[in-house]
């Protein structure tokens, strides 16, 4: 049976991602699932995308996720929010790309990179379950999510039904292992707050973690 692997708010983390994905042994037929949250906080967002970018050759399905840091370093990119983007972690990002000093002007992202961040999908879904980076929002249909509750929402979407008739799995909220409840899983575990990186392996429900480093302060209030 074909696997699905997915993994967590990396966060600037590139050694917490090299560690785990030398524990994560996809085939070719296997599928594997980001959560968005790629960049910021941590001290090696470009490399952690450069990375991600390189599992294209050798994965036959790779799933990436847009995150609200995504989202908000778009919105940098057109002018919008500087400073508050600055605020939640977006300079470290900035210095991965050689930026030293954000007021010199707009950093100049690779073309590849740029193509990354703006194709990263809302939410995938499959058979079984419905990936996504931060939640759902009650009572609405997959299709009519907005981009608030998709990217923002807290632990998962604080519904506890099954209404959406599919398991939901999620980043965004940080919980201090693993979080998994009949109708949603939570793998958010810190990486960039000194906890782990995490990857849950699908169908067998088993979790693979690596040790974070501390590089933020943890805040539950905006991950």
């Amino acid at each position: 049976m074909n696997k699905i692997f997915v993994i967590g708010d990396v966060h600037g983390c590139d050694r917490a991602l090299d560690e785990l994905l030398d524990k994560v042994v996809p085939s070719i037929t296997d599928t594997m699932v980001f959560l968005g949250d790629y960049i910021d906080r941590g001290p090696a967002s470009r490399q952690v995308v450069d990375k991600i970018l390189a599992l294209n050759t050798r994965l036959s399905r790779l799933i990436t996720l847009m995150g609200n840091h995504e989202q908000m370093f778009l919105r940098y990119l057109t002018g919008q929010e500087r400073d508050l983007y600055l605020e939640i972690g977006g300079l470290q990002t900035l210095e991965s790309y050689g930026i030293e000093n954000p007021k010199d002007g707009f950093p100049q992202i690779p073309t590849t990179h740029l193509h990354f961040f703006k194709e990263l999908l809302t939410y995938w879904e499959d058979e079984n379950y419905i990936y996504v980076h931060a939640g759902l929002q009650p009572g609405v249909h997959l299709s009519r999510q907005s981009p608030d509750w998709l990217l923002w929402a807290r632990d998962g979407d604080n519904v506890e039904d099954n209404s959406f008739g599919k398991t939901i799995i999620y980043g965004h909220t940080v919980h201090k292992g693993p979080l998994v409840t009949p109708n949603k899983i939570g793998i958010d575990t810190g990486a960039v707050y000194g906890g782990h990186l995490t990857c849950l392996v699908l169908p067998d429900l088993k979790f693979i973690s690596v040790r974070g480093k501390r590089f933020w302060p943890i805040n539950f209030n905006n991950s």
